[in-house]
C-alpha cells in the first residue's frame, strides 16, 4: 500500500470519527431543550439515513450549526422544526444524501408506479408497476 493509499484509508477511518466527536462535543454544549431536540433528531437520523462518511459528518455538523445559532438567537424549537418534526428531518436530509436516503427514493418509486398504473403518464411506456 502506497503512502497516498494509506493516507486516504486513514482519513476515511479517522476523519469522520474526529468530526463525529467534535459534533458530539458541540451538541453537549447546547442548552438542555436544544440538546434534547438535537439528540432526538440524531436518533431518528441514525435509524433512517445511511452513514457515508463526509456527507453524514457534514449533515450532523450543519445540524449543530442550526441549533447553536437558534439557541444564540433565542429561536424556539418549534420555529426550527415546525409542527411536524419528521417532515423537518426528511427535508433536512434531502440536502445531503438524496441518492442514499432510501425512503425518498422509495417514495418516488411508489409515486411513479401509481402514476403509471393510473394512466396519468399515458404514452410513456407500459403501465406495469415495477
Amino acid at each position: 500500500m502506497s503512502d497516498v493509499e494509506k493516507a486516504g484509508f486513514i482519513s476515511k477511518v479517522i476523519g469522520p470519527k474526529k468530526r463525529w466527536r467534535a459534533y458530539k462535543a458541540r451538541s453537549r454544549k447546547l442548552p438542555g431543550n436544544y440538546r434534547t431536540a438535537v439528540e432526538a433528531i440524531e436518533r431518528y437520523l441514525m435509524h433512517f439515513v445511511p452513514t457515508d462518511g463526509d456527507s453524514s459528518a457534514s449533515m450532523f455538523e450543519d445540524l449543530a450549526d442550526l441549533f447553536e445559532q437558534a439557541a444564540a438567537d433565542g429561536t424556539s424549537i418549534r420555529e426550527i422544526v415546525g409542527e411536524d418534526p419528521v417532515q423537518f428531518v426528511e427535508a433536512f436530509v434531502q440536502n445531503y444524501s438524496e441518492g442514499g436516503y432510501v425512503p425518498t427514493r422509495e417514495r418516488k418509486r411508489l409515486t411513479d408506479a401509481i402514476e403509471r398504473a393510473a394512466g396519468e403518464n399515458a404514452g410513456e411506456g407500459d403501465n406495469t408497476v415495477r
